[in-house]
């Protein structure tokens, strides 16, 4: 009887990756689906590297965490839709606001064990779009006229329906074992690590300030397409301050005396996709590209926020970080010193600070804030939630490329759900 040798690991490429402006929700995208934007960063990278060819991708592998029935294959849909060849098999993902950078994590193991040269990963979300759910009762009641034999009994049924019925289930922004948003989670998070309103507000003006740079001297060329009349993030302040943002009011933890989360210190609801080109280096090779960087490692990780976050512990819902990359880094035998860059995932100013102090915490070195999302984060771009990793992905990958030589970069993602996705990338 024979038996399969197990592959040789190879490393993964991050070849380039392409986003459109992220927009603000009700704005410019507001009549765009899931599957418009993804299909616009896809034919983005496809003109780019010229991928038009058959046989040239492996794989498109996406997701959305705000989706339609309409959605359920956005991926292989957005193919059909695409310059992409329509034979690229491709399946959907979802994490959470982890998406984009699990949709890459799954396209580069097929490609480190060898069964595939090649992929796309990434995601989109439209909050301009959200699916609206029948009325639970007026569901249930359709169900049994459905399933009625007779015409009375449908008849029956469906005289039970009343005016509030048709009172459509808006989608809300709220952790089904809590009922407490991800805001209001993270007020609590705020007040358990003692994160003040001064130094979250100079976090937000800073990731402001720091994309606007970015744009000005050309950096995000490459990595952005217009679309629907957009050419930057809509998000973006160029002028933001730690003295404007002082003068907004809180929105979060308002049960409690000083409250410090505002609208200017936490993400707005966005629209807008990401997509990632991964490859081996054969692959690369033979097409004259150069890799950006290589994806080297990479950890998941959950927390129980349920009893811990409500209870003003340190597990809080967007804390699963703190363990992954202790975890990752104690396999990989590093330190953050030894990273050039980090990025973090600003789902809130409050979360970005209370992770760095718990990484702290938990014996890793500080991180200085000139290594800190030096292109700016999604304080200042927003957070399509689906689509923030693949963002970050390119972004880094670019930026280590950039500064040339070797370089490592960190990657940490919180999630709903209190889950954290997080990964390095390394240039040598």
């Amino acid at each position: 009887m024979s038996s399969l040798l197990a592959p040789a690991v190879r490393r993964v490429a991050v070849i380039g990756g392409t986003r459109i402006p992220f927009a603000r929700s009700d704005g410019p995208y507001a009549t765009a689906s899931n599957q418009d934007m993804l299909t616009a960063v896809v034919d983005g990278l496809v003109e780019r590297y010229g991928l038009g060819d058959p046989g040239m991708v492996g794989e498109l592998v996406a997701g959305a965490v705000l989706k339609h029935s309409r959605d359920f294959n956005l991926a292989r849909e957005t193919v059909l839709g695409s310059k992409l060849d329509a034979r690229t098999p491709a399946y959907d993902i979802q994490q959470a606001c982890g998406t984009g950078l699990q949709a890459v994590i799954a396209a580069a193991n097929k490609i480190a064990l060898g069964q595939t040269e090649s992929a796309i990963a990434g995601g989109a979300d439209t909050a301009s779009d959200a699916p609206l759910g029948v009325n639970d009762e007026l569901r249930r009641i359709l169900l049994e006229a459905r399933r009625a034999k007779s015409l009375g009994g449908r008849v029956r049924a469906l005289a039970r329906v009343r005016p509030s019925h048709l009172v459509p289930d808006i989608p809300r922004n709220a952790e089904p074992r809590t009922g407490l948003s991800m805001g209001e989670h993270a007020a609590v998070t705020a007040r358990a690590w003692g994160v003040s309103r001064e130094a979250q507000d100079e976090l937000a003006a800073t990731s402001h300030r720091r994309l606007a740079a970015a744009y000005e001297r050309g950096f995000f060329q490459d990595l952005v397409v217009p679309f629907r009349g957009l050419e930057r993030d809509q998000n973006l302040r160029p002028g933001s301050t730690p003295e404007k943002l002082a003068g907004l009011k809180p929105v979060f933890g308002l049960d409690r005396d000083d409250p410090t989360m505002t609208a200017g210190n936490s993400t707005p609801l966005t629209d807008g996709a990401a997509v990632v080109l991964l490859a081996s280096e054969e692959w690369a090779e033979r097409r004259g590209l150069e890799p950006l960087a290589y994806l080297t490692a990479y950890e998941t990780a959950a927390v129980d926020f349920v009893r811990g976050d409500v209870a003003d512990g340190e597990d809080g819902l967007l804390m699963a970080p703190a363990y992954a990359v202790p975890r990752m880094l104690e396999r990989a035998g590093l330190g953050l010193a030894d990273f050039e860059f980090v990025e973090i995932h600003e789902a809130f100013a409050s979360q970005v600070l209370a992770t760095l102090a718990a990484w702290e915490k938990r014996g890793l070195d500080p991180v200085e804030r000139a290594r800190l999302n030096v292109t700016g984060s999604s304080l200042a771009t927003g957070h399509p939630f689906a689509a923030t990793g693949a963002r970050i992905v390119a972004t880094l990958a670019k930026t280590l490329a950039e500064q040339g030589g070797s370089g490592r970069g960190l990657i940490s993602v919180c999630a709903a759900g209190g889950q954290g996705v997080t990964a390095i990338l390394e240039r040598r």
